[in-house]
């Protein structure tokens, strides 16, 4: 899947051992992946140098999300690695989620709420 649309030249920005391209099943608005070029499952099976060049795409990404009209207030990103943690595309990838005020209606938590029922800590103080 991913390693098609990097041949396909389907690319928002790349370098040598990384691509990035917009996610096709968004969950916001520009909502885009980072891949490295060489098919891995896992990310942390990625030598340093991929790992490094994947991060180093997150910038340019930016950018192009903020040229095409006003700023996100906020971003997520993150990387699931392995079924427990929710991949379920086997090439490993990062995402880069635009975030705008009310696009949900309480973000407190950010990525913890992948466990929803240990990610509302400020309920427990």
């Amino acid at each position: 899947m991913f390693c098609e649309r990097i041949k396909q030249g389907q690319l928002l920005a790349g370098n040598a051992l990384a691509a990035a391209f917009r996610d096709v099943f968004p969950l916001t608005a520009w909502h885009c992946l980072i891949v490295p070029r060489r098919h891995e499952p896992d990310f942390l099976a990625l030598q340093a140098d991929e790992q490094a060049a994947m991060w180093s795409l997150i910038g340019p990404v930016r950018q192009l999300i903020e040229a095409d009209g006003p700023a996100p207030d906020g971003y997520n990103i993150g990387i699931n690695i392995g079924q427990a943690a929710g991949q379920t595309v086997a090439h490993a990838h990062l995402h880069v989620i635009p975030r705008r005020r009310g696009d949900v209606a309480d973000p407190r938590g950010g990525v913890r709420c992948v466990v929803p029922d240990k990610a509302r800590y400020w309920e427990d103080e």
